[in-house]
């Protein structure tokens, strides 16, 4: 058995979606574990004396068309009145012991596959700061309802290495994890990423969120820029996710193959972004064209 849980403040307009994103990003943990989810549980902060009650009530049935699709149920929940919307899961799954995936475990040859675009932290930013266009967001909000479920699904007919969800500390954050976990080094070619429409354009602006900064000074030590990879390429690494994609280490000859499979089970946007390249006792990541 196997649990976690996510909930945060709301990054669309639209209370369905909210509730979407907000159910996928909570079960991307599970997925990253090759766990099965079985039972979700709602988690609500509610302005009761500032917002409609309608506004709730499409959150949650947000929320619950994607717990439907994971094949989990929706088994309760708690809720507390807050001057500050919020909105998430506690999610539980299964997943036999010997097919247990962790994120430590990669090795040198691995290729590194991500399974969604990058960009959501500034895109999002983007969004709040009323710069977007309808295109944009489409592409986005897309993105971030898809469940990891059909990509963690390709993943269990394959022997991966490692694995992990990009969320938050953004690319090189949870590939440092990985990295930390397989004391491995690895690189990224930044020209393989894929993006967001209207990441670079936002970045350029310096439209990008507050995360996307305390992630770049942090990781800064750790990270190696190669010729040619330029600022805005590393902000959109160190750009913090909200249900971001898997990312996964697999043999490197098997990589191609798993990535055509991918594509074919829906998973379009998902790439061999880098490679593990050798044991480390400290590991870094290098940026390379």
């Amino acid at each position: 058995m196997v649990q976690s849980l996510d909930f945060f403040t709301p990054i669309v307009d639209d209370p369905f979606t909210f509730g979407q994103i907000t159910a996928a990003n909570a079960f991307s943990d599970l997925y990253a574990m090759g766990a099965r989810p079985i039972t979700a549980l709602n988690i609500v902060a509610f302005p009761v004396d500032d917002m409609d009650n309608s506004v709730l009530k499409e959150i949650l049935r947000g929320g619950l068309t994607k717990i439907n699709e994971s094949g989990a149920v929706l088994a309760g929940g708690h809720s507390i009145k807050d001057d500050e919307l919020k909105y998430g899961l506690s999610v539980t799954g299964v997943v036999h012991p010997d097919k247990m995936i962790s994120n430590g475990g990669a090795q040198p040859g691995d290729a590194l596959v991500l399974t969604k675009a990058l960009g959501t932290g500034i895109v999002a930013t983007a969004l709040k700061r009323k710069l977007i266009t309808s295109e944009e967001l489409d592409t986005m909000v897309k993105s971030m309802v898809r469940l990891n479920k059909y990509a963690a699904d390709v993943v269990a007919g394959y022997s991966i290495n490692a694995m992990t969800d990009v969320t938050g500390y953004g690319l090189i954050g949870h590939l440092l994890e990985m990295l930390d976990s397989s004391l491995m080094d690895a690189k990224i070619f930044v020209d393989q990423l894929p993006i967001l429409p209207g990441t670079y354009k936002y970045a350029e602006q310096n439209v990008v969120p507050g995360g996307l900064l305390s992630n770049r000074e942090f990781y800064k030590p750790r990270i190696a820029t190669g010729a040619g990879v330029t600022k805005l390429e590393e902000l959109l690494a160190v750009d913090p996710q909200t249900s971001g994609g898997l990312l996964i280490s697999i043999p490197g000859k098997k990589a191609q193959a798993f990535v055509e499979d991918l594509h074919a089970n829906g998973v379009e946007e998902a790439r061999i972004i880098g490679e593990i390249s050798n044991s480390s006792a400290e590991p870094r990541i290098s940026l390379q064209k």
